[in-house]
């Protein structure tokens, strides 16, 4: 069923309909998956031409707001990226293990190790990047037999994945996604303008079948999450890899974005799809799990090309990951008690 019009769109431009539309969204009056009315009909109560509203639902779609779905019409996007109406509260006696939260006791204490940070001011035209951090995390991604000739910081795994796929994908792009998966990714992937295509896994990641046939429907890029993947907790094995990577090379020119969100927490070792051979590849190793999710910093190793992209679209918006944060990791990672937490 189509929407009240009264309630909820109006507008005589196309940029006042999706601005309608956006703010039903936001304050709840719109749901989401709620159908929105087709553009014939919408543009007669409106008054305006049907390419008026056609506009305005491609502009919905291209920022994740709204999907076609070919004869079923258009509908707010099941997770459409706004602040919403928050969800109803989980109960008392559950435990949330949506939200992938650590636990607070298993974390490294900080006291110590912040009251060993140097306290120098930087600034504006210094290095982006500590290069005790950037040893630490090449010498990690090497001993897992990942490639780290380029590597960047970013500000997180999501903040890592976004910027790989903004810096070689367009809206409208096909990307193939794991399905059960998680939905952080997959509301990023809408929020794009991208469309998933569901490739299914198991206890060992994505099965081949399912992949081949995503690479063969033309996507072009691939996210998989190597180990502790959620909501499923899949981790690659070394038969799996065998299985998979002789698909992905026979499509050389698709992006392939691994997110090591669990990194050293994740409870199996690093397994990877990629190497340096291919043309377009990213890495990215999250803190937020192994050292607190207060700490925004995840280091991404892929292709010179992806790698360049990145910091360059950081270079004009963020800059870089704040030092405070970036030397507090480095002196964790080279702390002997919380090497041995971890």
């Amino acid at each position: 069923m189509s929407v009240p019009l009264q309630y909820s769109i109006h507008g005589k431009r196309s940029s006042e309909i999706v601005g309608s539309v956006e703010d039903a969204i936001r304050d709840g009056r719109l749901q989401p998956g709620a159908a929105l009315p087709p553009v014939r009909a919408l543009a007669l109560e409106l008054g305006v031409s049907p390419a008026t509203v056609a506009a305005a639902y491609r502009a919905l779609s291209a920022r994740g707001l709204a999907s076609g779905h070919g004869r079923r019409g258009t509908q707010v996007s099941a997770r459409p990226p706004l602040m919403t109406p928050p969800a109803a509260a989980v109960a008392a006696h559950l435990r949330n293990v949506a939200d992938g939260n650590p636990d607070p006791a298993r974390l490294p204490r900080l006291q110590a190790v912040l009251a060993r940070c140097g306290a120098r001011v930087r600034l504006y035209g210094e290095a982006r990047n500590r290069e005790d951090l950037l040893d630490a995390a090449r010498a990690q991604f090497e001993s897992d037999g990942i490639a780290a000739g380029s590597l960047a910081v970013v500000g997180g795994a999501l903040d890592g994945i976004e910027r790989v796929l903004q810096s070689h994908l367009r809206a409208g792009d096909r990307i193939a996604v794991e399905d059960p998966g998680y939905t952080g990714v997959l509301d990023m992937v809408g929020a794009l303008g991208l469309h998933a295509q569901p490739v299914a896994i198991d206890d060992s990641g994505p099965l081949p079948e399912s992949l081949a046939a995503a690479l063969a429907s033309g996507v072009r890029a691939v996210v998989v999450t190597p180990r502790a993947q959620n909501p499923r907790g899949s981790a690659l094995d070394a038969k799996r890899v065998a299985a998979l990577r002789p698909i992905l090379e026979a499509y050389p020119q698709v992006l392939v974005v691994e997110d090591d969100h669990a990194g050293p927490v994740a409870g199996v070792p690093a397994l990877t799809l990629t190497d340096a051979r291919r043309s377009h590849w990213a890495v990215i190793r999250s803190v937020c799990k192994s050292l607190g999710p207060d700490l925004r910093l995840a280091a991404l190793a892929g292709d010179p090309t992806t790698v360049a992209r990145v910091e360059g679209r950081q270079h004009v918006g963020t800059g870089w990951v704040s030092h405070v944060v970036q030397e507090l990791v480095a002196r964790l990672w080279s702390d002997r008690a919380t090497r041995a937490r971890l």
